[in-house]
């Protein structure tokens, strides 16, 4: 596969903005989160030079930031190794719900997650199902001791 010049491809962008009519580049630039950095800086040129607004390109990526969500989460499980909590991970996706795991790359940086294990994480509306899927699904054995697992539940924020 041919890498593309990324000169080479701002000046093709350029000329073939420069065919479009105001109205196709304006249709183009409400689009403009689906564009490439190379697309956008092109169609602010040519939106610049015809004297058309070029805000909502500005305001792309600033609208894109404002999306963040954070999210109390809950500890329903804490692994001792990755595959054992990208497991679980699968159950939960499996069943539609959104889990989210951490610590996970300690275990890499270190080369064991004995230190801290892998939390497995999911919102406050869904411990219950989460628990009893993982409960059926994963082995009592490729889970840290449950005790701590229940503490872990009611503290959105505790760690070992």
């Amino acid at each position: 596969m041919a890498m593309i010049d990324p000169e080479q491809e701002r000046k093709r962008l350029a000329e073939f903005y420069v065919g479009q009519t105001n109205g196709e580049l304006e249709n183009v630039a409400s689009q403009a989160s689906e564009l490439t950095d190379a697309a956008r800086e092109a169609l602010r040129a040519e939106l610049s030079k015809r004297g058309l607004y070029v805000g909502q390109l500005l305001e792309t990526k600033s609208a894109e930031e404002d999306n963040l969500e954070f999210r109390d989460l809950v500890t329903v499980r804490k692994f001792w190794s990755l595959p054992d909590a990208e497991l679980a991970k699968g159950v939960l996706a499996s069943a539609g719900i959104e889990s989210f795991m951490f610590d996970e790359n300690m275990g890499r940086m270190y080369l064991t997650n004995v230190i801290v294990g892998v939390r497995l994480q999911v919102d406050p509306e869904n411990v219950e199902i989460a628990t009893r899927l993982l409960d059926q699904n994963v082995p009592e054995s490729a889970a840290e001791d449950t005790a701590s697992d229940e503490s872990d539940a009611s503290d959105p924020d505790a760690s070992t």
